[in-house]
């Protein structure tokens, strides 16, 4: 693999494993989570949108300043799948524990893919 010559941001990959699925099956509670992440990381919100599947399930996205945020749930494996992408700087670790405690997720885990050529 090529090493990046010019980076652009950092995409980073959240797993959330063994969530409490009333919290991560309807809008409101995900979209207050996401937002109070944002905030707390420092990073300036733009707009958002999410939108509730049938019957339970959350799809969403933060757009910010630096990137954005998304989100995908699955109540009925415990799970939800974030992306967070930046080019400027953010406290990754206060995301996470924010995530975690919006969701009561028991493990989470990240991956950090930088961004460029």
């Amino acid at each position: 693999m090529e090493k990046l010559s010019q980076q652009f941001g950092k995409h980073y990959l959240i797993e959330m494993m063994e969530c409490d699925s009333e919290k991560i099956k309807f809008v409101e509670n995900v979209r207050q989570t996401m937002l109070s992440a944002a905030k707390k990381s420092n990073l300036t919100i733009l707009k958002h949108f999410f939108h509730q599947f049938k019957p339970t399930g959350v799809s969403g996205i933060v757009v910010i300043a630096e990137s954005h945020l998304s989100i995908h749930t699955w109540p009925e494996k415990n799970y939800a799948a974030i992306d967070i992408f930046t080019c400027g700087e953010m406290d990754i670790k206060t995301a996470i524990d924010e995530l975690k405690k919006g969701f009561n997720a028991k493990k989470a885990t990240y991956n950090l893919i930088p961004r460029g050529f």
